[in-house]
């Protein structure tokens, strides 16, 4: 029995040792040493008695504790305890350098050591005692910086030396007070004087008598209130008292007497205006002159040179293509602007010059210039013949307007508003030819008698500079297109808008042109295409019929048709002349024309295959 209880006591734990050591008891094995372990066994029993009581005991204390921390319980009819707020005899402490020393420090343990530094003064972590040296980028380091100075994907992110709080309370009062704590020590810079005056206070820890005395000064400014004031808010005092924006308490000083010289200059500056208001309102004036160029002025049977050829007339109805360049007039300095075909016969062509010139020249014969009219200060922007080719008008951005005779050169009548016409057109009715229409820079459409050179009628609906004017629906109404990106119908004589048509895709459209069916019109639109309207009633956008490829943006290239209505034509602002077919709508063929924009382009009316452009490289050129 015993010597199984030798071996089952032979390792155990003390009760009152640590866990997990282990004490290890002696064991006689020697049967002649049994006395010896009866004292053993009494010593064990011994042991394990007051080891069981020792820790009974100590259960019985702890409990205790527990119960002597635990608050005293109070019945409910006892009253609530009453907290008193704590005081403090200790003199206010300014933490300002608190704060610095501490961010100081917290900025220190973020950073990588130096390893130039001899000192520590911090116990630095794991990460910046392993932390690799500044230099150049490691080029096998991934994104260029090793990963133990990282402390952010990106790379390494120092604190900021200073809180934004801290900052901004030190920067303040340096401009208040003249002082402020240096963020790399303990000590103050700027006026120490201030700072011993003031006991070093900031301005965010302002004492608070002194609050208190600013408060009662604000309370008495604004119980002090003049009886005037109240009368007469508007005086000098009030304003500057009361006021609020930036504008107030300014006012104009008393008018002072001006010197002989000031009245001087004033008296020319005032004259020099009204000058310049009367020419602004007339358009600028300048002596109307001519020159003639060719030999004769009539032949030998006593006929003017602008008559019609007696064999001029149409060879075929059917229209072609031109393919090469038969003639180039080079007379303008400047770029041309516009050209216009003698009316039915074609045999001259009229062009209108950026170099304040309008020139006529021979088709028919011998190509030369016959005739120069100059009445324009500035660039010529439209011009347009009558029905028999007699006379034509001329708009210029000198705010003229002038109607020309075409065989002597005389201006038979000169229009201005005060503003810049852009276009300009005579009523294509045999009995209305007296009768003038102007598209206004000003958005009006303005129409004048010739005979009498009265304004009659004004058609001001438009929201933009007019671009151009268009007679359909023989000749009872026209199309107007503006600035504004809309098109307008009008009844002639009736200022008042029959057709609006204006849509958010929709883009200026600065040429509209006729088909010769009347039945359509060709608008060439900013966003490099040219749509087709009805004349019909409704005026709707044919969508199925639609020109593209040329570059127009920016250029109120001309749009015009062949005398047939076979071929659609346009210039481009790259000097290009384009044909599209205007049945498939695809493109016929494109000439190069010009160096810089082609800016017009006309289909001769009786030669079928030939066309005249002209361009801003101030050269008409003429194709078949």
């Amino acid at each position: 029995m015993f010597s199984n209880f030798r071996a089952l006591i032979g390792i155990r734990k003390h009760p009152i040792s640590n866990e997990g050591e282990e004490t290890r008891i002696p064991v006689h094995t020697n049967r002649a040493s049994d006395l010896k372990f009866d004292g053993f066994f009494t010593w064990f029993k011994a042991f394990k008695k007051p080891s069981m009581d020792s820790l009974q005991i100590y259960a019985d204390n702890s409990d205790e504790e527990d119960l002597s921390h635990q608050p005293s319980t109070q019945s409910a009819d006892s009253s609530p305890p009453r907290l008193m707020p704590s005081k403090s005899a200790a003199p206010k402490v300014d933490d300002t350098m608190l704060a610095l020393t501490a961010a100081e420090a917290r900025q220190a343990q973020s950073r990588p050591i130096d390893p130039t530094q001899h000192v520590v003064a911090f116990n630095p972590t794991y990460d910046q005692l392993w932390a690799p040296t500044y230099g150049p980028a490691h080029p096998y380091a991934k994104d260029g910086i090793a990963q133990g100075m990282r402390n952010h994907k990106l790379g390494f992110v120092e604190d900021a030396s200073i809180d934004s709080f801290v900052f901004d309370e030190q920067y303040n009062t340096f401009h208040k007070y003249g002082y402020a704590a240096d963020p790399s020590g303990s000590n103050y810079i700027g006026d120490l004087d201030a700072l011993q005056k003031n006991d070093a206070i900031s301005v965010y820890n302002i004492p608070q008598h002194e609050q208190k005395k600013r408060k009662i000064e604000k309370e008495k400014d604004e119980d002090e209130v003049d009886p005037t004031e109240i009368d007469n808010p508007a005086t000098d005092v009030w304003l500057m008292k009361n006021k609020r924006s930036p504008w107030a308490g300014k006012k104009e000083g008393v008018q002072t007497e001006l010197t002989e010289e000031q009245k001087k200059y004033a008296e020319e500056y005032a004259k020099k205006k009204e000058e310049k208001g009367h020419q602004g309102e007339k358009g600028e004036h300048v002596v109307d002159k001519t020159t003639f160029h060719g030999k004769e002025d009539r032949d030998y049977q006593g006929r003017s040179w602008i008559a019609p050829p007696k064999d001029a007339k149409a060879t075929n109805d059917h229209c072609y293509i031109p393919k090469r360049l038969v003639h180039t007039w080079s007379g303008h300095t400047k770029g041309v602007s516009a050209i216009r075909f003698f009316p039915k016969y074609g045999h001259l062509i009229l062009s209108a010059g950026m170099d304040t010139k309008v020139k006529i020249w021979d088709v028919f014969n011998s190509g030369k210039c016959m005739r120069t009219y100059m009445g324009h200060s500035k660039a010529v922007r439209d011009i347009s013949f009558c029905n028999d080719g007699t006379k034509f008008l001329t708009a210029g951005y000198d705010k003229n307007i002038k109607y020309w005779d075409t065989e002597t050169g005389q201006v038979i009548s000169t229009f201005s508003t005060g503003k810049i016409p852009y276009v300009v057109k005579l009523n294509p009715d045999e009995d209305k030819q007296n009768i003038l229409l102007a598209g206004m820079s000003d958005k009006k459409i303005v129409q004048w008698d010739i005979n009498t050179g009265q304004i009659t009628q004004e058609y001001d609906q438009h929201l933009g500079a007019v671009n151009t004017i268009t007679f359909v629906d023989n000749n009872r109404r026209f199309v107007t297109s503006s600035d504004d990106k809309s098109l307008r119908v009008w009844e002639f004589g009736i200022p008042v808008v029959i057709k609006y048509i204006s849509e958010p895709h929709m883009h200026s459209m600065p040429s509209i042109s006729l088909h010769p069916n009347t039945n359509w019109l060709a608008a060439q639109s900013l966003d490099n295409q040219i749509l087709i309207y009805s004349t019909r009633e409704r005026f709707q956008l044919n969508k199925k019929k639609r020109f593209a490829g040329h570059i127009v943006a920016g250029y109120a290239c001309q749009v015009n048709f062949s005398p047939d209505g076979r071929f659609v034509m346009s210039g481009d602002g790259e000097g290009k002349c384009w044909f599209w077919d205007w049945k498939s709508c695809k493109v016929f063929r494109t000439l190069k024309c010009h160096e810089g924009v082609c800016i017009g382009c006309e289909w001769h009316p009786l030669e079928q295959s030939k066309v005249a452009t002209c361009g801003w490289d101030g050269l008409i050129k003429y194709w078949d």
